[in-house]
């Protein structure tokens, strides 16, 4: 026989327990999710919306036409604060986004509406937690119609000029040395009898991270995609008032491109150099010095070579790809074999280089070392990664963020470039092929 004060002990079990699984269950779906940050990067090759939320996020989205805008439906998730920031985060020179209007569109789904400037072509895709960041949902807006490379340097008249050079006729002789007694004197080049080029030198610039992967960051809060970006534009500057030569630079704002992409543009304009930008960083702040390194084949040159390497091939996992589209690209572009005398010729521009940077800034590998850089995967250009300094060295994080370095490191560069010509004048090419 049950006695009331049983029957009572059990409704208040049954009681606890239905509020324990309803605490647990069903207030969950409202709050599992929560929006931890929100950014937006526009650029003209792209616009990049993310999303950082706790959980991984679920998104739906379709495009609608007259007017122009894509909708999208995040599940599990209700409108806060954070999120709401996303409409002031949209400026007016967005290539892409006019205005984004967010709202709360049923229960559990918050609906994001972006108001287009012209046709798109999203990429919606998720990235899981990497450093810093937590789930990240990403958009990625396309235009349908991509500006060419090609393009882009005919319009500013530095593509055609050197079509109507005989190809004979491209590049002139070099000058027979004249017989010097004093044989160190003979070593070096000299850079006034550099061989005058008669075809178009195409230098791509690589300024390393962007976006969502800022690099390596300094004790005085210096990014190092920002020092990165100053120092490849002050160098594009000083390239450009060289005569027959123009520049091509991977990226000239503040956005991601993945290191393939890197390599394919630098592969559309037919670069005869291609020189990624960075400032080094290290668990100890005492590390210091430039350094500039070239692809191997056979390993890393060091430990210390095959960790960089390690760390810059990761920026694509901080910077976020569409792993369908990488793999893709991945497959046609980074596992090309690169051949022995590109390598060859990369160790040649790498030590010009190197020379050129000493005279500024400690170096701390006196010759150029090698490892397997995803980004110098380019099989038919000469290709090399400078580290100007380390921005986790407060003395030289203070020298990378200063205007009057900035300029030394690039004329340093640039006579680097120019003494590997003169030791190696360019072939003649092609240029629309």
């Amino acid at each position: 026989m049950v006695t009331k004060k049983t029957n009572s002990s059990r409704r208040v079990l049954l009681k606890t327990g239905a509020s324990l699984l309803l605490s647990v269950l069903v207030p969950r779906l409202a709050w599992a999710t929560q929006i931890l940050a929100v950014r937006v990067w526009p650029a003209e090759e792209y616009t990049r919306v993310t999303l950082e939320g706790d959980v991984e996020l679920q998104a739906t989205q379709f495009l609608v036409k007259d007017p122009l805008r894509m909708v999208v439906d995040i599940e599990g998730l209700e409108l806060n604060s954070t999120l709401k920031e996303i409409i002031a985060k949209i400026q007016s020179n967005d290539p892409y986004i006019k205005q984004v209007r967010v709202g709360q569109n049923r229960p559990n789904v918050v609906r994001l509406v972006f108001d287009l400037k012209e046709e798109i072509n999203p990429q919606v895709f998720t990235l899981k937690p990497v450093g810093e960041y937590k789930h990240r949902l990403v958009f990625d807006l396309y235009p349908v119609n991509p500006v060419d490379p090609i393009a882009a340097l005919i319009e500013k008249g530095q593509w055609l000029q050197d079509q109507s050079v005989p190809s004979a006729a491209l590049v002139q002789p070099m000058p027979q040395p004249k017989l010097n007694p004093n044989p160190e004197q003979a070593m070096v080049p000299d850079l006034k009898n550099t061989p005058q080029l008669s075809r178009m030198i195409t230098i791509a610039l690589d300024p390393g991270h962007g976006g969502e992967d800022p690099g390596a960051v300094g004790r005085g809060g210096s990014y190092e995609k920002d020092v990165v970006l100053s120092i490849a534009k002050r160098l594009k500057e000083k390239i450009e008032m060289q005569p027959n030569m123009r520049v091509f630079l991977t990226r000239d704002a503040d956005f991601f491109v993945p290191l393939n992409v890197r390599v394919e543009k630098a592969r559309k304009v037919q670069a005869d150099l291609f020189m990624s930008i960075h400032a080094d960083a290290f668990i100890e702040t005492t590390a210091r010095g430039s350094s500039v390194f070239a692809l191997s084949d056979k390993g890393a040159s060091s430990t210390a070579a095959r960790w960089l390497a390690k760390k810059e091939n990761d920026a694509d996992l901080i910077g976020g790809v569409n792993i369908k589209n990488h793999d893709r690209q991945l497959a046609s572009v980074l596992l090309d074999l690169s051949t022995t005398a590109q390598i060859s010729d990369s160790l040649k521009l790498g030590s010009a280089i190197l020379g050129e940077i000493g005279g500024i800034n400690r170096l701390h590998k006196g010759s150029v070392e090698q490892a397997g850089f995803a980004v110098l995967k380019a099989p038919d250009i000469p290709s090399v990664l400078i580290e100007t300094a380390f921005i986790s060295n407060p003395e030289e994080e203070a020298k990378l963020t200063d205007e009057n370095y900035q300029n030394q490191m690039a004329d340093a560069i640039l006579k680097g470039i120019n003494r590997y010509f003169s030791r190696k004048p360019p072939l003649a090419k092609n240029r629309m092929t």
